[in-house]
């Protein structure tokens, strides 16, 4: 508590919590790893060493674990092959992943994914793009991480957030 106290960036970075605290609400998801959500972060300027600008981000809904990778470009064939790597061959398949409608989670490459391994994936509202909490929460995490950790230095935040995470 003591080094947070006297952390500059710290302290200009932390959360305001204007609301009182209140009782908290169960959240009813059936197992860990069972649902997902996904999300972009990005762009981020100026971009990384080796011109990564975004980070593709899955949260899951039961443990709140996170998986991250930076990206050059958020293209379809990216999103698929995090999915595979990230999320089905480290904790299994999912029963269902929940992304925004943006183009790289909603195409056929993606549905034939769904199909050949059998889950499901449902959308955000289209007029309320970041009602995916869970993923927003932890983009805003995230971003607040990167600000307090590379901050006014300019080191390299593609290192930075996998020392993080």
């Amino acid at each position: 508590m003591d080094y947070v106290k006297k952390c500059q960036a710290c302290q200009f970075h932390a959360n305001f919590i204007h609301q009182p605290p209140k009782p908290l609400h169960p959240t009813i998801i059936s197992w860990p790893f069972d649902a997902w959500g996904l999300n972009v972060v990005g762009p981020i300027a100026p971009k990384s060493s080796d011109g990564h600008s975004y980070i593709l981000a899955a949260t899951d809904y039961f443990s709140k674990w996170a998986e991250a990778v930076p990206l050059k470009e958020v293209k379809k064939k990216n999103v698929v092959s995090f999915i595979k790597v990230n999320i089905i061959n480290r904790y299994g398949v999912p029963r269902y992943i929940i992304t925004d409608n943006g183009k790289p989670f909603s195409n056929r490459l993606m549905d034939k994914l769904c199909e050949d391994f059998g889950f499901k994936q449902r959308h955000s509202s289209m007029y309320n793009t970041p009602a995916n909490g869970l993923a927003e929460a932890f983009n805003k995490t995230l971003c607040s991480l990167l600000k307090k950790v590379v901050g006014r230095t300019k080191k390299d935040w593609h290192e930075r957030i996998n020392e993080a995470l």
